[in-house]
């Protein structure tokens, strides 16, 4: 648990922020272990700004939304700049390139050495672009998530790899992936299925922005610097783009919006 500060209009208060409790997808059951295999993603303090300014339109007008995987309200955080960026926007993100899965002792090794083999076939650098606000609900409705979702650059990458995934799951009898994967991270959560309310407020504000032109068509964007697993509490390095490679691939800008890799 961790103390910041925030200020708002009667004078400074501390705000507790503990970890989320989990609604689990899975029963618990003693010799199975939860498997998450995923992109690692980090925003870019020059794309935080704008981020940051959208997430305190959206949580104005709704005020469930709490910051995913801490338990605090987004709109407390939002009376704040420097916590918003460090405490909603500061932490590692993931792109899940399978679903969250019960995994048996026995099968773990085998599961961590085929994905290594399978994945670090598909080990090359690209640019991933985060272009659309989206609304998504977890299977069992239990949650309500705020997401930026990739459309474009990156899309049939991910998608590949989550193939590469679904067919390792698949060979341990593990549940595939969605049929239409949408590769997204998620910002913001709230409690039940408000995806209704939640998506009418995100495209108004949206229209808003498009109308002020403060809306780019890439909202952010990064590189692919490889893939990760967690089991349990351990985490495997699944495969990882070395930095002189990461460093030669640079971005030619075509406009303000539009780039590609050179």
């Amino acid at each position: 648990m961790m103390n910041i500060h925030c200020c708002d209009g009667e004078g400074p208060q501390d705000l507790q922020i503990s970890q989320t409790t989990k609604v689990r997808s899975f029963p618990h059951v003693d010799g199975n272990y939860a498997l998450h295999v995923y992109i690692p993603i980090n925003i870019s303090s020059p794309s935080k700004k704008e981020l940051a300014a959208f997430l305190k339109k959206i949580s104005s007008r709704e005020p469930s939304l709490h910051v995913v995987d801490v338990d605090v309200p987004l709109n407390i955080l939002c009376k704040n700049d420097e916590k918003l960026g460090q405490v909603a926007l500061g932490r590692e993100f993931h792109i899940s390139l399978g679903r969250t899965v019960p995994l048996r002792v026995h099968q773990i090794d085998s599961v961590v050495t085929m994905l290594k083999q399978k994945l670090q076939t598909q080990n090359q650098c690209y640019w991933i672009d985060f272009s659309k606000w989206e609304v998504f609900v977890n299977d069992d409705r239990t949650r309500t998530f705020l997401s930026l979702e990739v459309v474009h650059g990156g899309l049939v990458e991910i998608r590949k790899q989550i193939e590469a995934v679904n067919a390792i799951y698949k060979l341990h009898n593990l549940p595939e992936f969605y049929e239409d994967p949408r590769p997204h991270i998620s910002l913001a959560w709230s409690l039940g299925d408000t995806s209704d309310s939640l998506k009418k407020v995100v495209n108004e504000e949206v229209k808003k922005c498009v109308a002020g032109k403060s809306l780019k068509k890439c909202i952010f964007t990064c590189k692919f610097e490889g893939i990760e697993c967690k089991i349990g509490n351990k985490a495997y390095t699944i495969c990882k783009i070395s930095d002189k490679l990461l460093s030669k691939k640079k971005r030619k800008k075509i406009d303000d919006n539009v780039y590609s890799l050179e």
